[in-house]
C-alpha cells in the first residue's frame, strides 16, 4: 500500500501544473458553493426572524369580507319575487366577548400567550405633512410578552405609553419621513374623521420596512377614544404558543371553538415561505452545478493522464500490480485533489462570506439593514467539504476503472 501511494504521489507532482488546475477547479466550487448557501441562507433567516417575531402564531379576527350568499340565489324562478329597499348590512370588525375568549385561550396549554389588540387605519398628520398607516391598540406589556417589542425599541421606553394615556410609539420609518422625534405631538385622523393629537413617547423598530413606515403602538382605551368605541372594542386576538410550528392544527380548534377567523402564520406568511424556497433551490442548484463542472475537470485530467501514461501502468502490471492497485493509485490522486482542494475552497468561502457580511448594503425602505446577513453555520462547511470530496472521488472512480482494465501486452505490443 506504501509504494502505491508513493507512486500516486509521483504521478501528482509529476505535473504540477495540472494537478493545480484540477484543486483550483474544486477550491472555486466550494468557495462558490459556501459564499452563496452563506450569504442566501443569512437572507432567509433573517426575514424569517424579523417576520416570525413580528407576527402572530395564530391570528384571530371578524372576517368581514368572507362570502356571503347574494340575494340572486335566493331568486324563485317559477314566482314572483318581491324586494323592499335592500340596504346593505353595515358590518364592523369587532369580536364580541372578546376578552373572555382571550382568557379562555390563555388556559390552553399549548399557548403561550394571548393578546387583545385593537386595530385601525389612520393617518399621521405633523405639520404639512401626511403619512398613512395603521395604530394598533395594545396591552403594551402583553405585546412585549409576546413579540419582544422591549427589544426593539431605538427610542424611549415600553413603560413610558402605560404612564401617557395620550401617547404613541411609532416605528422609525415614520418618524425618518415626518422629521420627528420623542416629545413631540403629532395628530391622528381616522377614516371616519375623528382627530386626536398623541405625543411620541419612542420609536421601535422591527427591520421590515412594511411594518416601520406604517405602524404605530398605543394603549387600548386610547385608541377606543380615537375611534369613538366602547371599551368592549376589540378587533383583533394574537396568539403565540409553545411550539409554532403546531399552529396550523390548533387553528382550526380555535376558529371552532370561538366562531370567528383563526388564521394561521403559515398561511398568512405563504408568500414569503414560497419565495424562501425558491432562494433555496436557486441557490443549492447554481452551488450543486459548479461541483458538479469541477468534477467534470477532474475526470478530463485523470483520464488524459491514463491516457499518457499507459506505458507506465502496463509496466506496473507486467511488474506484478494487480488491477486493483492501479485503480487505487488514480483513486488517491483524485481524493488528494478533492480533499485539498475543498480545504482551500473552505478557506476561500470563508474569506467571501466575511467580505460580504462587511460590505455596506442599504435596505432602503424595505429592510432596516446596514449590512449582509451572513450565515456562517458550521453544518454548510461540513457539507461543502463532504461533496467536494465525494464529488472528486466519483469522477476519479471512472478513469481508474478503465486504468485497471488495461492490458500490458496489448499496450507493450502496440509499442
Amino acid at each position: 500500500m506504501k509504494l502505491v501511494v508513493e507512486i500516486a504521489k509521483t504521478h501528482l507532482l509529476a505535473k504540477p501544473k495540472q494537478t493545480v488546475v484540477a484543486m483550483l477547479g474544486v477550491t472555486f466550487g466550494i468557495g462558490m458553493f459556501i459564499a452563496l448557501v452563506s450569504l442566501m441562507t443569512g437572507l432567509n433567516d433573517f426575514t424569517e426572524e424579523v417576520t416570525m417575531t413580528s407576527s402572530p402564531d395564530i391570528h384571530i379576527y371578524n372576517d368581514i369580507t368572507e362570502n356571503r350568499p347574494s340575494i340572486l340565489d335566493q331568486v324563485n324562478q317559477r314566482g314572483l319575487n318581491m324586494v323592499h329597499h335592500q340596504k346593505p348590512k353595515k358590518e364592523t370588525a369587532r369580536l364580541r366577548n372578546a376578552l373572555q375568549i382571550t382568557e379562555l385561550i390563555r388556559r390552553d396549554p399549548r399557548v403561550l400567550g394571548a393578546a387583545p389588540t385593537l386595530s385601525s387605519q389612520v393617518f399621521y398628520n405633523y405639520g404639512p405633512v401626511e403619512l398613512p398607516g395603521s395604530i394598533a391598540g395594545v396591552d403594551i406589556l402583553e405585546e412585549d410578552k409576546l413579540f419582544d417589542l422591549r427589544s426593539k425599541m431605538k427610542a424611549g421606553r415600553i413603560e413610558d405609553l402605560l404612564a401617557n394615556n395620550d401617547g404613541i410609539i411609532i416605528g422609525t420609518g415614520i418618524a425618518r419621513k415626518m422629521n420627528v422625534k420623542v416629545g413631540d405631538r403629532m395628530v391622528i385622523t381616522t377614516p371616519q374623521g375623528h382627530t386626536m393629537p398623541l405625543k411620541i413617547v419612542g420609536f421601535f423598530q422591527i427591520g421590515i420596512g412594511t411594518i416601520d413606515n406604517v405602524r404605530s403602538y398605543a394603549n387600548i382605551s386610547t385608541v377606543q377614544t380615537i375611534l369613538q368605541q366602547d371599551q368592549t372594542y376589540i378587533t383583533d386576538i394574537n396568539i403565540k404558543l409553545f411550539d409554532l410550528h403546531q399552529a396550523k392544527a390548533v387553528a382550526p380548534e380555535f376558529q371552532a371553538m370561538v366562531g370567528y377567523k383563526a388564521e394561521d402564520w403559515e398561511t398568512a406568511n405563504s408568500t414569503f415561505l414560497t419565495g424562501v424556497v425558491i432562494r433555496n433551490i436557486i441557490t443549492y442548484s447554481v452551488s450543486i452545478t459548479l461541483l458538479i463542472v469541477a468534477g467534470f475537470g477532474i475526470y478530463n485530467i485523470l483520464n488524459m493522464t491514463i491516457i499518457n501514461k499507459m506505458k507506465d501502468i502496463a509496466i506496473l502490471k507486467a511488474m506484478g500490480f494487480s488491477g486493483r492497485d492501479v485503480r487505487q493509485i488514480f483513486m488517491i490522486q483524485s481524493l488528494v485533489i478533492g480533499f485539498i482542494g475543498s480545504i482551500a475552497g473552505l478557506c476561500i468561502g470563508y474569506i467571501l462570506s466575511y467580505l460580504i457580511s462587511q460590505a455596506p448594503f442599504d435596505g432602503g425602505d424595505m429592510v432596516s439593514l446596514d449590512h449582509f446577513p451572513v450565515n456562517f453555520d458550521a453544518k454548510y462547511y461540513i457539507t461543502g467539504i463532504v461533496f467536494g470530496v465525494l464529488t472528486t472521488a466519483f469522477a476519479g472512480y471512472m478513469p481508474s476503472r478503465k486504468a485497471a482494465k488495461i492490458d500490458p501486452i496489448e499496450i507493450i505490443r502496440g509499442q
